[in-house]
Protein backbone atom coordinates (compact mmCIF):
# COMPACT_ATOMS: atom_id res chain seq x y z
CA UNK A 1 0.00 0.00 0.00
CA UNK A 2 1.73 3.64 -1.20
CA UNK A 3 2.29 5.93 1.63
CA UNK A 4 -0.51 8.78 1.30
CA UNK A 5 2.24 11.01 0.27
CA UNK A 6 2.77 8.90 -2.81
CA UNK A 7 -0.60 10.00 -4.60
CA UNK A 8 0.18 13.27 -4.54
CA UNK A 9 3.96 13.05 -5.47
CA UNK A 10 4.91 14.33 -9.17
CA UNK A 11 1.05 15.27 -9.93
CA UNK A 12 -0.73 18.75 -10.90
CA UNK A 13 -2.47 20.78 -8.37
CA UNK A 14 -4.47 22.88 -9.16
CA UNK A 15 -5.68 25.91 -6.97
CA UNK A 16 -9.54 25.48 -7.39
CA UNK A 17 -8.88 21.36 -6.03
CA UNK A 18 -6.26 23.03 -3.31
CA UNK A 19 -8.20 23.01 -0.08
CA UNK A 20 -10.32 19.74 -0.63
CA UNK A 21 -6.92 18.08 -1.90
CA UNK A 22 -5.09 19.27 1.40
CA UNK A 23 -8.42 18.21 3.35
CA UNK A 24 -8.09 14.80 2.24
CA UNK A 25 -4.26 14.41 2.48
CA UNK A 26 -4.95 15.06 6.03
CA UNK A 27 -7.42 12.54 6.78
CA UNK A 28 -5.08 9.87 4.40
CA UNK A 29 -2.33 10.82 7.11
CA UNK A 30 -4.35 10.51 9.90
CA UNK A 31 -5.58 6.81 8.84
CA UNK A 32 -1.89 5.69 7.58
CA UNK A 33 -1.86 2.51 9.20
CA UNK A 34 2.21 3.56 9.79
CA UNK A 35 4.08 6.80 10.40
CA UNK A 36 3.51 8.93 13.85
CA UNK A 37 0.81 8.60 15.98
CA UNK A 38 0.02 10.20 19.07
CA UNK A 39 -1.30 8.65 21.87
CA UNK A 40 -2.17 10.27 25.31
CA UNK A 41 -2.87 8.64 28.57
CA UNK A 42 -3.43 9.27 32.02
CA UNK A 43 -1.49 7.49 34.81
CA UNK A 44 -0.95 7.43 38.49
CA UNK A 45 1.86 9.72 39.15
CA UNK A 46 5.44 7.76 41.44
CA UNK A 47 8.66 8.60 43.00
CA UNK A 48 9.70 7.60 39.53
CA UNK A 49 8.53 10.66 38.22
CA UNK A 50 9.47 13.18 40.11
CA UNK A 51 12.78 13.97 37.68
CA UNK A 52 10.56 14.34 34.63
CA UNK A 53 7.69 15.88 36.87
CA UNK A 54 9.75 18.73 38.00
CA UNK A 55 12.15 18.99 34.38
CA UNK A 56 9.17 20.07 32.68
CA UNK A 57 8.02 23.11 35.01
CA UNK A 58 9.32 26.46 33.17
CA UNK A 59 7.82 29.98 34.06
CA UNK A 60 4.46 29.69 32.56
CA UNK A 61 3.61 26.47 35.07
CA UNK A 62 5.06 28.32 37.78
CA UNK A 63 3.13 31.28 37.24
CA UNK A 64 -0.15 29.41 36.29
CA UNK A 65 -0.16 26.49 38.53
CA UNK A 66 2.24 25.90 41.37
CA UNK A 67 3.26 29.16 42.25
CA UNK A 68 6.92 27.74 43.38
CA UNK A 69 9.15 25.76 41.24
CA UNK A 70 8.63 21.72 42.67
CA UNK A 71 11.66 20.07 44.56
CA UNK A 72 12.17 16.54 44.32
CA UNK A 73 10.77 16.43 48.13
CA UNK A 74 7.73 18.75 47.70
CA UNK A 75 6.86 16.75 44.56
CA UNK A 76 7.06 13.60 46.59
CA UNK A 77 5.22 14.97 49.41
CA UNK A 78 2.62 15.83 46.30
CA UNK A 79 2.81 12.43 44.48
CA UNK A 80 1.76 10.52 48.33
CA UNK A 81 -0.94 12.77 48.91
CA UNK A 82 -2.21 12.07 45.35
CA UNK A 83 -1.99 8.28 46.24
CA UNK A 84 -3.78 8.37 49.65
CA UNK A 85 -6.67 10.57 48.24
CA UNK A 86 -6.91 7.94 45.24
CA UNK A 87 -7.36 5.20 48.40
CA UNK A 88 -9.31 6.74 50.04
CA UNK A 89 -11.40 7.97 47.08
CA UNK A 90 -11.42 11.73 47.89
CA UNK A 91 -9.88 15.10 47.51
CA UNK A 92 -7.91 16.10 44.70
CA UNK A 93 -7.01 13.08 42.55
CA UNK A 94 -4.22 13.95 40.09
CA UNK A 95 -2.55 11.95 37.13
CA UNK A 96 0.88 12.17 34.69
CA UNK A 97 -0.22 13.14 31.32
CA UNK A 98 1.54 10.92 28.96
CA UNK A 99 2.56 10.97 25.62
CA UNK A 100 3.69 8.21 23.92
CA UNK A 101 4.10 6.76 26.91
CA UNK A 102 6.61 9.83 28.02
CA UNK A 103 5.49 11.99 30.46
CA UNK A 104 4.21 14.88 29.50
CA UNK A 105 2.44 16.83 31.53
CA UNK A 106 -0.12 16.69 34.85
CA UNK A 107 -3.66 17.22 35.11
CA UNK A 108 -6.10 16.96 38.22
CA UNK A 109 -9.68 17.20 40.11
CA UNK A 110 -10.05 19.01 43.03
CA UNK A 111 -13.87 18.82 44.36
CA UNK A 112 -12.02 20.94 47.86
CA UNK A 113 -11.76 23.74 45.86
CA UNK A 114 -14.29 26.35 47.05
CA UNK A 115 -13.00 29.71 46.04
CA UNK A 116 -15.81 31.14 43.41
CA UNK A 117 -17.40 28.10 43.34
CA UNK A 118 -21.12 26.17 44.11
CA UNK A 119 -21.70 22.72 45.56
CA UNK A 120 -20.85 20.13 43.58
CA UNK A 121 -18.27 22.01 41.30
CA UNK A 122 -14.77 20.43 40.90
CA UNK A 123 -11.87 22.72 39.64
CA UNK A 124 -9.56 21.21 37.14
CA UNK A 125 -6.07 22.22 36.25
CA UNK A 126 -3.86 20.89 34.04
CA UNK A 127 -0.44 21.76 32.64
CA UNK A 128 1.88 20.68 30.08
CA UNK A 129 5.71 20.08 29.74
CA UNK A 130 6.88 22.57 27.28
CA UNK A 131 8.39 20.36 24.48
CA UNK A 132 4.51 18.48 24.11
CA UNK A 133 3.15 21.65 23.79
CA UNK A 134 1.15 22.44 20.20
CA UNK A 135 -0.07 19.02 20.11
CA UNK A 136 -3.27 19.15 21.84
CA UNK A 137 -2.11 17.09 25.10
CA UNK A 138 -4.42 19.53 27.27
CA UNK A 139 -7.35 18.98 25.31
CA UNK A 140 -7.07 15.62 25.34
CA UNK A 141 -6.40 15.63 28.82
CA UNK A 142 -8.91 17.79 30.48
CA UNK A 143 -11.41 15.15 28.36
CA UNK A 144 -9.98 11.72 29.73
CA UNK A 145 -10.35 13.42 33.10
CA UNK A 146 -13.37 14.21 32.47
CA UNK A 147 -14.27 10.51 31.69
CA UNK A 148 -12.68 9.51 34.69
CA UNK A 149 -15.06 12.06 37.14
CA UNK A 150 -17.87 10.93 35.64
CA UNK A 151 -17.05 7.22 36.24
CA UNK A 152 -16.44 8.14 39.62
CA UNK A 153 -19.10 10.27 40.07
CA UNK A 154 -17.12 13.08 40.90
CA UNK A 155 -18.79 16.34 40.91
CA UNK A 156 -21.91 17.97 39.02
CA UNK A 157 -20.28 20.62 37.73
CA UNK A 158 -16.41 20.68 35.95
CA UNK A 159 -14.85 24.08 36.39
CA UNK A 160 -11.78 25.76 34.98
CA UNK A 161 -10.72 28.58 36.90
CA UNK A 162 -8.15 30.81 34.84
CA UNK A 163 -6.45 33.90 34.92
CA UNK A 164 -7.92 36.07 31.44
CA UNK A 165 -3.88 36.77 30.58
CA UNK A 166 -3.32 32.48 30.70
CA UNK A 167 -4.52 32.79 26.72
CA UNK A 168 -3.19 29.04 26.13
CA UNK A 169 -5.37 27.85 29.07
CA UNK A 170 -8.60 29.98 28.21
CA UNK A 171 -8.28 28.36 24.54
CA UNK A 172 -8.02 24.89 26.00
CA UNK A 173 -11.28 25.25 28.31
CA UNK A 174 -13.71 26.60 25.42
CA UNK A 175 -12.15 24.12 22.84
CA UNK A 176 -13.18 21.51 25.64
CA UNK A 177 -16.89 22.72 26.10
CA UNK A 178 -16.90 24.62 28.97
CA UNK A 179 -19.00 27.74 28.97
CA UNK A 180 -17.95 30.99 30.40
CA UNK A 181 -19.94 32.24 33.48
CA UNK A 182 -18.28 35.39 34.94
CA UNK A 183 -14.86 36.89 35.92
CA UNK A 184 -14.57 37.03 40.37
CA UNK A 185 -11.92 38.50 42.62
CA UNK A 186 -10.21 35.52 44.08
CA UNK A 187 -10.38 35.07 47.66
CA UNK A 188 -7.20 32.50 47.38
CA UNK A 189 -5.48 33.29 45.00
CA UNK A 190 -3.20 36.39 44.54
CA UNK A 191 -0.69 37.67 41.75
CA UNK A 192 3.13 38.58 42.25
CA UNK A 193 2.62 42.02 43.93
CA UNK A 194 0.27 40.28 46.56
CA UNK A 195 -3.28 42.05 44.73
CA UNK A 196 -6.24 39.26 44.69
CA UNK A 197 -6.12 37.92 41.14
CA UNK A 198 -9.35 38.28 38.88
CA UNK A 199 -9.83 34.68 37.51
CA UNK A 200 -12.64 33.92 34.93
CA UNK A 201 -14.60 30.82 35.34
CA UNK A 202 -15.71 28.24 32.79
CA UNK A 203 -18.25 25.50 33.77
CA UNK A 204 -18.99 22.28 31.85
CA UNK A 205 -21.89 20.03 33.15
CA UNK A 206 -21.01 16.53 33.64
CA UNK A 207 -24.12 14.98 32.06
CA UNK A 208 -22.99 16.90 28.80
CA UNK A 209 -20.50 14.57 26.85
CA UNK A 210 -17.03 16.44 26.62
CA UNK A 211 -15.87 18.01 23.06
CA UNK A 212 -13.64 15.59 21.24
CA UNK A 213 -10.31 18.02 20.81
Amino acid sequence: MPHPLELYRNKPFYWPDAAKGFKYLCRALLAAPYGPRMRITLRALTDEDIEAHNAGEDEHTVRWLNGAPGTAETTAAHFDSLADNARAERGKRGFGVCLDDRLAGYVDCDPDVTDGLEPGDVNISYAVHPWARGHGVAGEAVRLILEYMRDNRIGIRAVVRVDPDNVASVRVAEKSGFIYVHDFTSGTDKHPDGTPAMLRLYVHDMEAPSRPT
